[in-house]
């Protein structure tokens, strides 16, 4: 009996499916398709259906196009069906054809990217998505024509990622576009691209880019893996598809790289990554990640190696002070008096006499207070937003040191702090490490520099236990690749780069030939 009854269910659910197949299928007659497209759409206001009639193998044949006023362009479209001139009168006259839709096709359309759509699920996406529609009355399948024609931002300077020296073009919000400009750096056959369709409501256009025979083959199907586990009803920007991907949701690191320049995504590509373009965002993402991408910028192969190396040391310092700089602070005035010299000593303490908080409370009110105006910085109009953060930082840390709330030392050590915060070149690491400080701050408080030092080892021991997508965080630091240290803190001339990152890319590491540095004649 149950044998029975589950060979039955499962022909129950065939019939359903051949069913629902059936009633998505295309219809013989155009009324019938344009009425279920409408009902299909909410009969919404943005919706035009242009019917007219066209001449096909000497007989008159009803046809309409379906289109979304604002995603699409069909102006070329309607003149190659309506111009009536003697070439498209022979063509349509074909005595060898009898398919309109195939006359429309080979002979009348000068569109370039056509395909056919026989079910109104197809069709429909193709509408949404900006394409245009063609149906003739009498047949049960329609032609999709690319019309799309979004209203985009342009190419212009990126906001988040300025450079002195380097290109001055960013990604926009359309993906044709942002491809296209890394196509136009690269112009190599092994660059792919896969799309798909991630968002049940959204149905949002994803793209993996990757330059074959570089990139880790691997690491290409751990992230096609991944992105078809994704099962959710909207992806609005990249950062949907980062936090569902990435390897540790629970740490406080980045683990995948963004970016808005062109330039940076090249670079990362012709390393061995992969790119992921999300439609409605500037915002490209880069896997694998390491901790020392998140250090660099394109900048800095656009420099003399020896301005590049001392800009990226620079950043390797400015990190420690943005890390450590409160807590080491707290720390030391108020476990380890005695490794301040006697004059600093008493010139602190003279400033301090009349404060009622301890250093960690005084640390506390200061950061919060950059916190919250560099928040209203960022979400206040732009014109006014840099000077309000400016002006309020500078008479809030006057009037606490003049009420008495915090010392002249403390307002200077968390300002340093800040201004060494800033310098860390991307945005999503400069919160981790605002974020990991008041950890620091804590621990300082509770057991001085034995607290700041237990708390960097457990640091370390996290970011050892990292992986994006395979590859070991740390890496070069952590496993130690000696050969890959000539581009990690230090930039060497770019004839001394002669491979690619080993773990990044184990397949082709070869990028250079070896040429010695130029020496003049004597």
């Amino acid at each position: 009996m149950k044998k029975m009854h589950k060979r039955g269910t499962g022909r129950h659910k065939s019939l359903e499916s051949d069913t629902n197949k059936t009633a998505n299928a295309l219809k013989d007659t155009l009324e019938d398709n344009l009425r279920f497209i409408d009902a299909g759409l909410g009969n919404s206001t943005d919706l035009v259906i242009r019917q007219f009639t066209i001449t096909a193998n000497r007989r008159l044949c009803r046809t309409a196009i379906v289109y979304i006023d604002g995603l699409a362009n069909p102006q070329a479209l309607l003149d190659s069906l309506l111009k009536d001139d003697n070439e498209t009168r022979k063509a349509i006259e074909h005595p060898e054809e009898t398919n309109p839709l195939q006359l429309l096709r080979d002979y009348v359309l000068t569109i370039g990217d056509m395909h056919g759509a026989s079910d109104f699920d197809t069709l429909l996406h193709a509408v949404l998505s900006g394409d245009t529609a063609i149906l003739v009355d009498g047949f049960a399948e329609g032609i999709v024509a690319d019309t799309r024609d979004f209203t985009d931002r342009g190419v212009t300077e990126p906001s988040s990622q300025t450079v002195v020296r380097g290109p001055r073009e960013g990604f926009s919000e359309t993906l044709r576009t942002n491809t296209a400009l890394v196509r136009r750096k690269i112009k190599d056959r092994n660059l792919w691209m896969e799309t798909r369709q991630i968002g049940d409501v959204t149905k949002t256009d994803v793209s993996l880019m990757f330059i074959k025979g570089t990139v880790n083959d691997k690491v290409v199907d751990e992230v096609r893996a991944r992105m078809d586990r994704i099962d959710i009803d909207a992806i609005l920007e990249s950062g949907y598809i980062e936090e569902l991907i990435q390897d540790d949701s629970y740490s406080p690191f980045p683990t995948i790289y963004h970016s808005e320049r062109p330039d940076a995504i090249a670079g990362g590509l012709l390393e061995g990554r992969v790119a992921i373009f999300v439609d409605g965002t500037p915002f490209v993402l880069l896997v694998p990640a390491l901790f020392t991408h998140f250090m660099q910028t394109p900048e800095d192969y656009y420099q003399r190696a020896d301005i590049g190396s001392l800009l990226r040391i620079l950043r390797y310092v400015c990190l420690f002070i943005a890390l450590f700089g409160p807590s080491a602070y707290i720390a030391i005035t108020t476990f380890h008096q005695e490794m301040i010299p006697t004059p600093l000593l008493i010139s602190i303490m003279a400033q301090r006499e009349g404060i009622p908080f301890p250093a960690f409370i005084e640390a506390i009110i200061m950061e919060v207070t950059f916190e919250i105006l560099r928040e209203a910085g960022v979400r206040m109009p732009r014109t006014i937003g840099q000077a309000v953060s400016i002006v309020g930082a500078l008479v809030i840390g006057q009037a606490a040191v003049d009420a008495g709330l915090v010392g002249p030392a403390m307002v200077i050590v968390v300002s340093i702090t800040a201004i060494s915060n800033f310098v860390i070149p991307s945005y999503n690491m400069g919160i981790s490490v605002r974020m990991i400080r008041f950890i620091y701050m804590m621990l300082a408080a509770s057991f001085g520099l034995y607290g700041i030092l237990v708390g960097t080892i457990v640091m370390v021991l996290h970011l050892c236990s990292l992986r994006s997508f395979g590859v070991p965080y740390l890496a070069p630091f952590a496993p130690f690749i000696i050969e890959d240290q000539k581009d990690n803190i230090f930039r060497l001339p770019q004839w001394a780069l002669l491979t690619r990152p080993r773990l990044v890319s184990p397949n082709n590491r070869k990028r250079q030939k070896n040429h010695p540095p130029h020496k003049p004649a004597p």
